[in-house]
Parts: structure tokens; C-alpha cells; sequence
């Protein structure tokens, strides 16, 4: 048996039994109801982001230096005799280990460090390569002398992120002359032993 209504006799019967028209409008809509659907959450607000960097005057340790070779004062940086330099503080890079023309130094890259792409910027890998080719040429200088780079080249191999984790910078003197020393360096991943990035350097050796 099928019973037909109109859409008027629909309309009074809901009308008899005080039915509403949204009330109605949501009946028709089930189960895609207002009730239905849940209410959206309200977005998490992100978490603030912050770095808070201390350092101390970075020229405290130059007249020690004078008096001492290269490789003593970094050694003293490295047992906390002499306070590193801000860059380090910054970047949050130490000296690793130390030797005879060598130098490993050490990071684990963060969010600070993402450039615009979404991955570690290659001035992180620059620096840390740098400082390992510079320290391993500073590691032969005599009380007096300095260096300073004249030269820097960088080959990345693969991007960095918050998920490389530790990562070292090897540096290796390859020759060490009176006026000018060059050195070559490899950044490679502390846990998978993966090579990074690695590069060369030219440095001016610089007398009292």
C-alpha cells in the first residue's frame, strides 16, 4: 500500500505538531544534520619559537693566545679554560677533537638554522667547515702567528634538517707553507656516517 501527501499536507501536519522550519529543515537533512556534525576544533595556536645566545668578549683570550701555539689554545677552549668564540655560542658548534694539522668540530642543526626552502642554509655547513679547516691550520701555528681564510668551496652533497641529527666537520692541513697553508674538510652525519658536504680552503698565515 502507498500513501501519497503533498507537500502541503506535510507542511500543516508539521505545523499541527509545532515544528519549526529549521527544526523541520534539519529532520530533512539527516543524517547530515546540524546535530550530526561536530563542531570544528579550535586551532592549536603554533608555539613560540625563541633562542637566548650568551657569550663573552670575544677578544678576552687574544693577548693568551699571543703567548701560546695554536694548538695549546685551542686546547684550553676545549676544557673550558678559555670561553669559545660567540660565533660558536651562536651557532651552537664546539671543537670536537684536536691533533697535528687536523681538527673535528661538531653541530646538530635546528630550526634556527632553516633558510626561506625548508633546510639547514649552507652557511651552517660553510661555518662548520671553516672552522675545521682553520683550526686544523691553527692547530701548526707557533706563539705570535695567526691565519685568517682567503679562500673558501663547498660542495654540498645532501640537505640538512632537524632530523640529521649530530653532525661532524673533519678538517685536514694538506700543505702548511710559511705565507700560505690549505687545508680540505668533509661534514659527514655523526649517526649514519653519510657524507654531507666537503670542501678546500687557502689561508694567509699572519706573523706578529
Amino acid at each position: 500500500m502507498t500513501i501519497e501527501i503533498t507537500p502541503q499536507d506535510f507542511l500543516a501536519h508539521a505545523e499541527a505538531l509545532s515544528i519549526s522550519e529549521e527544526e523541520l529543515i534539519d529532520e530533512l537533512n539527516w543524517p547530515h544534520s546540524a546535530e550530526a556534525v561536530p563542531p570544528k576544533p579550535e586551532p592549536k595556536p603554533e608555539p613560540e619559537r625563541s633562542l637566548t645566545v650568551t657569550w663573552e668578549d670575544p677578544l678576552a683570550g687574544l693577548p693568551l693566545r699571543r703567548r701560546m701555539s695554536g694548538r695549546e689554545y685551542l686546547e684550553r677552549i676545549m676544557r673550558g679554560e678559555v670561553p669559545p668564540p660567540p660565533i660558536a655560542r651562536l651557532l651552537e658548534i664546539d671543537v670536537a677533537e684536536i691533533g697535528d694539522g687536523r681538527a673535528t668540530f661538531e653541530g646538530t642543526p635546528g630550526e634556527q638554522h632553516y633558510n626561506p626552502i625548508g633546510v639547514v642554509h649552507g652557511g651552517y655547513v660553510a661555518t662548520l667547515l671553516d672552522s675545521a679547516m682553520g683550526c686544523a691550520v691553527e692547530t701548526l701555528q707557533s706563539a705570535g702567528t695567526g691565519y685568517t681564510t682567503l679562500e673558501l668551496k663547498v660542495n654540498f652533497t645532501r640537505p640538512l634538517s632537524v632530523d640529521t641529527g649530530r653532525v661532524l666537520a673533519e678538517g685536514v692541513v694538506v700543505h702548511a707553507g710559511s705565507r700560505v697553508a690549505t687545508a680540505e674538510g668533509r661534514l659527514f652525519s655523526a649517526r649514519t656516517g653519510k657524507l654531507l658536504a666537503h670542501g678546500t680552503s687557502t689561508l694567509l698565515i699572519l706573523g706578529e
